[in-house]
């Protein structure tokens, strides 16, 4: 049986909406589907006799569901700022929510063929298959932006492919506002929040990522970058066939990483200190950071033990200040010094004045637990999660007084959810390392 004999397959070929009335339906057809799920919800609450909140309501595997299955349609930004949302909240959403959430960070739906040929003769012409000994119709990955596709070039080059899904790019600034509409609407969000510069941020990024020849550029960057570490693989850039919508690059084998999970301990402990040193690096030594942490952006080469790096869109310099910040504020969190840690924290913008005046105690214990596990001159167990719950407790608690909200500058959470983001890959492979001799030695060398 092919894989277009797969029923279950072929129900992930669904055309990508690309224009801006498609999009726009496709919206409402999610707001009203939850508002639906609430109302339904709400009645079957109410029939047994259960105490119900707005919240509540909203926060429910159905709507999960919902909102999964339209974003993984609608593609593009709205699927991306979906992705961030499951890796960012994750430790803070219920089990069951998270699971469903979780999908969307590598279950986005393909192009039909016939959707597919077009963007492809619109960027290379109709006689684009001259290019190639042949071009894999069937993806071989798919996101939130582009799927990728797998071909053999008539001088005999493998070529991972990104093709980039139509209207993806001129569609980013109104799927964020429509995301932030939907957010405001939910009631979760208090009106005084001022999310204004984080969705200019998200629009910058997102523009950023959807240019295929700017990703190129920033790819060929960082493999200058990383000569001469044989520990890491980059991908060459093969700029005869990229064009703004299209990203031709060299094919790397590799298998996913979160497979070596299976494997023993010490590989999967040994190729996890690799990646948070990688991390480091690129906080202290290379000034700039791949910022997006999906587990899919990493793989796993067998033959000689490297990991491969993929997906350079979201690489962005790191300014100055927040280099600065993260040295002061490790160099606090290792002297164990919690008055210090909150001043640098503070400084940072992780935190601001009204959350301290107001939560003070609870973001004390919030560093003290964080500042205690840091401080352990041992293996740190990734896999054992026990102290996530009470960070979670004391973090919703703070959460349920909405006067103390508070989105960090931009540029800092960038770099923050790339670090979140890999701890997360620790978690997942149950990694063992001694981040402090890591985060000690990095420090060591920048002062």
């Amino acid at each position: 049986m092919t894989d277009r004999d797969n029923p279950r397959d072929n129900a992930r070929y669904r055309a990508v909406p690309s224009s801006r009335l498609g999009r726009v339906a496709g919206f409402g057809r999610l707001a009203s589907g939850i508002a639906g799920g609430m109302v339904a919800e709400g009645a079957r609450r109410l029939a047994s006799g259960e105490r119900i909140s707005a919240e509540d309501l909203l926060l429910t595997p159905g709507n999960a569901r919902r909102l999964t299955e339209r974003l993984s349609h609608l593609r593009g930004a709205a699927m991306k700022l979906g992705q961030i949302i499951s890796m960012d909240a994750g430790d803070f959403l219920p089990a069951e929510l998270s699971s469903i959430l979780s999908t969307l960070r590598d279950q986005a739906n393909f192009m039909p063929a016939r959707q597919l040929d077009s963007v492809l003769r619109e960027e290379w012409g109709t006689d684009w298959r001259t290019n190639f000994r042949w071009f894999n119709p069937r993806p071989i990955a798919a996101a939130s932006i582009g799927q990728v596709h797998k071909a053999l070039t008539r001088d005999g080059k493998e070529l991972a492919i990104k093709v980039q899904y139509p209207g993806v790019a001129e569609s980013i600034s109104a799927d964020v506002d429509n995301v932030a509409t939907l957010l405001r609407m939910s009631g979760l969000l208090p009106d005084t929040l001022d999310m204004e510069p984080l969705l200019a941020a998200a629009k910058e990024q997102l523009t950023e990522e959807a240019d295929y020849i700017r990703e190129g550029e920033q790819m060929r960057l960082y493999a200058e970058r990383m000569e001469g570490d044989d520990r890491f693989v980059v991908p060459d850039i093969h700029e005869e066939l990229t064009r703004s919508r299209i990203l031709a690059m060299s094919f790397e084998e590799g298998i996913p990483i979160e497979a070596l999970a299976e494997e023993p301990q010490h590989l999967r402990n040994e190729v996890f200190e690799r990646i948070v040193d990688l991390v480091l690096r690129e906080l202290f030594e290379f000034g700039a950071m791949q910022t997006d942490p999906n587990f899919a952006n990493y793989r796993y080469r067998r033959s000689n033990g490297a990991v491969v790096l993929l997906d350079f869109g979201a690489a962005r310099d790191i300014e100055p200040h927040v280099i600065k910040g993260y040295r002061k504020l490790l160099n606090a969190g290792l002297s164990g010094n919690a008055v210090r840690v909150r001043e640098e924290a503070l400084s940072i913008g992780f935190i601001n004045q009204t959350v301290i005046e107001r939560q003070g105690e609870r973001v004390d214990r919030m560093i003290a637990i964080i500042t205690d596990e840091m401080n352990k001159d041992a293996p740190f167990d990734f896999g054992n999660r026990a102290f996530v719950p009470l960070l979670r407790d004391e973090g919703m608690a703070i959460a349920e007084d909405k006067q103390s909200w508070h989105i960090p500058p931009a540029e800092t959470l960038f770099v923050q959810r790339k670090i979140s983001g890999t701890a997360l890959l620790g978690a997942r492979l149950g990694a063992e390392i001694n981040v402090r001799q890591l985060v000690e030695a990095k420090l060591a060398e920048v002062v």
